[in-house]
């Protein structure tokens, strides 16, 4: 009985996962027998010296890349075995994405980006969708902006129109790629708050690449990767124990 409540609180893991490119002589591992769990309702922060493997990591778990070998599950979904349309259906309904480059709609407005997971998914929002949709787009600073296009907005705006997005939808698994790196310091505190309330208030598992401790101090745990393997799996740390961990690994390498 304890493990099946157990299993039922995993949203994604990965099992033995290995990721090669090239071939021969000039293969590179990417991943070497990687094996992780992502907890409902856990924020986790994924760090690890460029090169790592931390965002591949990220890519594979989300299905935006295959595996050479090894398990990759969203729930009790193999992944690694559907084809592209079943894949896309799992995408769309279960997991989110903020990524650096945004991948926002240039030809719809501000609210019809944040609200495309239920257009794609042909869905209407509910009352509680739509409350936790104006808490974002409050704290976000987004209301003066929803009838602008995206080309519009600077930057920084962009990336908090891709966080509303990709947490409006409420999905299980929201996967996020530097999240701040284009924002200031205020907004990077207020959208870091965001992401811990998703995960303590609304039951999503947040997975978040950083370099950032600070940014990794957010989270309920942290994850430490160095030539494509975990090394670390800590729980909640301050950003001094993150760093000091993080300059130990350099000395280490």
């Amino acid at each position: 009985m304890d493990n099946t409540a157990q299993d039922s609180d995993i949203v994604a893991r990965v099992s033995d996962l290995t990721k090669s490119y090239g071939s021969g002589s000039t293969s590179v591992t990417a991943l070497d027998s990687v094996s992780v769990e992502l907890r409902r309702g856990e924020f986790t922060a994924i760090m690890g010296p460029s090169g790592s493997g931390k965002s591949t990591l990220m890519h594979i778990m989300a299905g935006l890349d295959s595996a050479t070998s090894g398990g990759v599950f969203i729930g009790d979904t193999d992944i690694s075995n559907l084809d592209d349309t079943e894949l896309t259906l799992v995408r769309r309904r279960r997991v989110g994405f903020v990524f650096q480059s945004y991948n926002l709609v240039p030809t719809l407005d501000i609210r019809s980006n944040i609200m495309l997971p239920f257009e794609l998914d042909g869905r209407e929002p509910g009352v509680e969708d739509h409350r936790w949709i104006d808490e974002l787009v409050i704290t976000l600073g987004l209301a003066p902006r929803l009838g602008h296009r995206p080309h519009e907005l600077s930057g920084g705006q962009q990336q908090r129109v891709a966080i509303a997005r990709a947490l409006g939808a409420r999905p299980e698994l929201v996967f996020a790629d530097e999240p701040t790196g284009n924002l200031d310091s205020r907004t990077s505190r207020e959208v870091l708050g965001l992401l811990a309330s998703a995960s303590a208030d609304y039951g999503q598992s947040i997975a978040m690449v950083t370099h950032d401790p600070i940014a990794a101090s957010y989270a309920d745990r942290v994850i430490f990767l160095a030539d494509g393997r975990i090394v670390a799996d800590r729980g909640r740390s301050n950003a001094s124990e993150i760093s000091q961990f993080m300059l130990r690994m350099d000395h280490v390498s």
